[in-house]
């Protein structure tokens, strides 16, 4: 480790680098005791690494070291999702659910200690270069000052990571693991009855066009709506906004401030109550909407607003405008505010009259500013779930709906709702379709993370 000159000071050769970083990753702590002289640090990396080998060995039920430990035991619950026991109480049975939990968790734990041991290596080696390149051993305060410089980021972001993993990434990796599975009702709902892994079999149900059933074409109607309704759900209101907030702004209307405030009140009002309202407002039987079209004569039979399946979807678009406009037209509004008079002053002078300095000022720019807010939208209206329940609660009910429970108007969002809610509960199938909403909806938010200005300045 250290040499002699003719002058007789000791020199610390860069053999110290590869000792320290082999001893760190043959046991966490051990370069900085023998090499480092960090006894403190050290030795908590050490006594880390004691206490997941004594959780990985000692099986507590027996109190021996038998390699059948807690980490042991969780693993292969996650593996095996436990084992019959037809004779012990219902409480003393496996529960398959739980069992996939506490493996999961074990899981991420061993991941953000296999971190902490990469970490320890890594300083270890640049502790080590530090010492050769200054050919001598950091005082107790230097080592301090480094350690808090070098760690307090990680330290500061540490509960964030930790309540990501744990309340995000876990709930995914669960919800993926499920589809995977036979968790369904009747016959798999621990702890009465082991769940078991099933592999691919339940995406063969949902998406083999061959087998006779009803899911594929059930989960193809439901698909197609789904897109349609987002992308017309997003676009009627936006442009129905962008007319209101092009005729507010025009000098010649009197009272402006007056009609943007009876304009946004429907959507100041909540929107599980504004839907209820319609829901009864539209009801074919007692509706006061075809009531008083029957007693005006305007009608001679009920219109099915919310009982045809074709009805019930134009409808649904209809009180979404009427909901969702409000929140367009001041939106764009003040864009359309923004933009410099001189602009418009210009384009007059140039001959363009109103139509044209519409389509070739304000839309562009309007679009340009909010298009990122368009985009989002859109992958919100996949998920807009009160639309369907509120409403329509997904009817009404088709030829299929007996056995796949996806109604005429269900969203992929309102159908997992009824796959986990309604009995008999499939959660296999119902995660598939959540894996599925997943991936639709990722590149939405990752187009409009990379789009931001903090993220193209390189702040995020």
């Amino acid at each position: 480790m250290a040499t002699t000159t003719l002058q007789g000071a000791a020199v610390i050769d860069k053999s110290i680098i590869k000792k320290t970083s082999t001893a760190s990753t043959c046991f966490m702590g051990l370069g900085q005791i023998l090499y480092l002289k960090q006894y403190v640090r050290g030795a908590f990396f050490a006594l880390m690494e004691l206490a997941v080998l004594f959780l990985i060995f000692f099986d507590q039920t027996v109190m021996q070291f038998n390699g059948k430990g807690p980490i042991v035991r969780s693993l292969i619950g996650l593996i095996t999702l436990g084992e019959e026991k037809p004779n012990v109480p219902i409480k003393m049975k496996d529960h398959s659910i739980f069992m996939m939990i506490g493996g999961l968790i074990t899981v991420l734990l061993l991941v953000v200690f296999i971190g902490i041991y990469v970490a320890n290596v890594i300083t270890a080696k640049k502790t080590a270069a530090y010492i050769v390149e200054k050919q001598r051993y950091p005082s107790a305060a230097e080592a301090r000052k480094k350690f808090v410089e070098s760690a307090f980021p990680y330290l500061g972001l540490s509960p964030a990571i930790l309540l990501i993993l744990f309340f995000t990434v876990l709930p995914l990796i669960f919800s993926a693991l499920v589809a995977f599975t036979n968790y369904s009702s009747p016959k798999h709902i621990p702890p009465n009855n082991l769940v078991d892994w099933v592999g691919f079999e339940n995406f063969i149900t949902m998406f083999n066009s061959k087998m006779a059933n009803s899911w594929f074409s059930a989960f193809g109607r439901v698909a197609l709506w789904t897109v349609i309704w987002a992308f017309f759900a997003t676009t009627t209101c936006y442009f129905t906004g962008m007319i209101f907030a092009v005729i507010l702004v025009d000098k010649r209307i009197k009272l402006p401030k007056f009609f943007r405030t009876v304009f946004i009140l429907p959507y100041a009002i909540p929107v599980m109550l504004s839907l209820f309202i319609w829901a009864n407002l539209l009801n074919g039987t007692f509706g006061p909407i075809n009531r008083s079209l029957m007693q005006f004569g305007l009608l001679s039979e009920p219109i099915k607003w919310l009982s045809d399946p074709f009805m019930a979807k134009i409808t649904m678009l209809l009180v979404n405008i009427w909901i969702g406009f409000p929140y367009s037209m001041i939106l764009i509004t003040s864009n359309m505010t923004a933009i410099p008079a001189d602009i418009y002053e210009a384009a007059t002078i140039d001959g363009a009259n109103k139509m044209q300095q519409f389509f070739r000022i304000t839309l562009p720019l309007v679009l340009f500013q909010t298009m990122p807010i368009l985009i989002m939208q859109f992958a919100a209206n996949i998920n807009n779930f009160g639309a369907v329940y509120f409403l329509t609660a997904g009817g009404p009910n088709l030829d299929d709906s007996i056995q796949t429970k996806a109604g005429a108007t269900d969203l992929l969002i309102s159908w997992i709702y009824k796959l986990t809610y309604d009995t008999p509960t499939l959660y296999n199938l119902a995660s598939v379709l959540s894996i599925l909403v997943f991936v639709v909806l990722v590149p939405f938010a990752v187009y409009n993370f990379t789009h931001t200005k903090a993220f193209k300045e390189g702040e995020l």
